[in-house]
């Protein structure tokens, strides 16, 4: 055994087009991408949704807010199912 030679861990590999690790980097990018968009309108959602209670005048901004928050969480369930598929 040759025990002077330490192992080659090249780690990650090259991120090239069309290699493995490209596309798990723009996976994880999108991942990111939906989840930050979903805290984000689940915040507003919520605020809004108090400034009803407390106001009575945020209605539509409540309303507007959860609308998108239903859509993204939707649309975020079409990718991730669409993604699975493939």
């Amino acid at each position: 055994m040759n025990e002077g030679k330490a192992p080659v861990d090249d780690g990650l590999g090259t991120l090239e087009p069309g290699t493995r690790q490209r596309g798990q980097l723009r996976s994880r990018a999108a991942d990111i991408t939906w989840t930050a968009l979903c805290v984000v309108l689940a915040l507003w959602a919520v605020w809004s949704a108090v400034g009803v209670v407390r106001d009575g005048t945020a209605w539509a901004y409540s309303a507007v807010a959860w609308v998108l928050l239903a859509a993204a969480l939707a649309l975020r369930a079409l990718a991730v199912r669409r993604r699975t598929s493939l």
